[in-house]
């Protein structure tokens, strides 16, 4: 490595990815198939909004069908369970994606594990979790599998190194942390029990930030020359990580906004797609 810092850009892997996708768009559309994401929100929230909003452009924009399914905050766990099932017996649904986080008095787990093995591009189901952990889920959770993208695209080097994740979320934390090993990594997942988390984190050639808390990691933190992806997204367009602090040490590191959420997206349009060719065989 040299001194130089290296901004990982996520638009820019965002657009190798989804400019991949273009000329498989275009068979299946010849083959009367135009892969369709169905997204369900449930209740009010802003930026749940926002994200459904972002992901149904993105799916415009290269010539898939979104369908976006709004449901009251008050809705029972059953008549979400109704909605997912409805959607999962349509054959001109590929991709269903519960948008997170759901009012607490639906029963989360249940709800995405409704959610057809097929069509659980979004990676939130056990089934999917426990495919993912072997290194064999054909649609892994999007951000850990953007995070993985970065490194891939930028060459950075995975196998040997020691990888220090913060978070242990079903949906980040724990299956990017399984990615990595499967890389042949060694992984430490951090979490809020964790004791002296900043010196663990001070061992982390790679360091994974998944913590939801603006600017938690620091720049005094970082390894001379380790990489930090910045899973992050809080209020005011603020990652976890402190940039300007840990670009200091780090060698490099996502930025946010413009890091790992573009990635993100353009996985879940790649996993929908791959979802709609499954299609044309089952």
């Amino acid at each position: 490595m040299n001194a130089e810092k290296l901004i990982l850009e996520g638009n820019r892997v965002a657009d190798s990815i989804k400019g991949k996708l273009m000329d498989r768009i275009t068979k299946l559309s010849k083959k009367g198939i135009v892969p369709c994401l169905a997204t369900i929100l449930v209740g009010e929230n802003p930026s749940s909004k926002t994200y459904v909003r972002m992901k149904g452009n993105a799916c415009r924009r290269l010539g898939m069908k979104s369908i976006r399914i709004d449901l009251p905050a008050d809705i029972t766990t059953d008549e979400l369970l109704s909605q997912i099932h409805k959607l999962n017996h349509d054959p001109a649904v590929h991709g269903i994606l519960l948008q997170h986080p759901v009012p607490h008095h639906i029963d989360e787990r249940t709800a995405f594990d409704a959610i057809s093995i097929e069509k659980d591009v979004d990676g939130v189901t056990t089934l999917g979790y426990a495919l993912n952990a072997f290194g064999a889920a054909k649609f892994p959770s999007c951000t850990p599998a953007a995070i993985m993208a970065i490194l891939e695209y930028y060459e950075l080097q995975v196998e040997g190194k020691h990888a220090v994740v913060i978070g242990r979320s079903p949906i980040l934390g724990k299956p990017v942390s399984a990615m990595l090993l499967n890389k042949n990594a060694t992984v430490t997942t951090c979490h809020s029990r964790t004791i002296n988390l900043e010196d663990i984190v001070r061992l982390g050639d790679i360091v994974v930030a998944a913590v939801g808390k603006p600017n938690f990691v620091r720049g005094d933190w970082i390894k001379p020359g380790a990489v930090v992806l910045d899973a992050g997204y809080n209020e005011g367009n603020i990652g976890d990580v402190d940039f300007n602090e840990c670009l200091q040490d780090a060698y490099a590191i996502t930025p946010v906004p413009a890091g790992v959420g573009p990635v993100t997206i353009a996985t879940l349009l790649k996993h929908t797609v791959d979802a709609a060719e499954r299609s044309l065989n089952s």
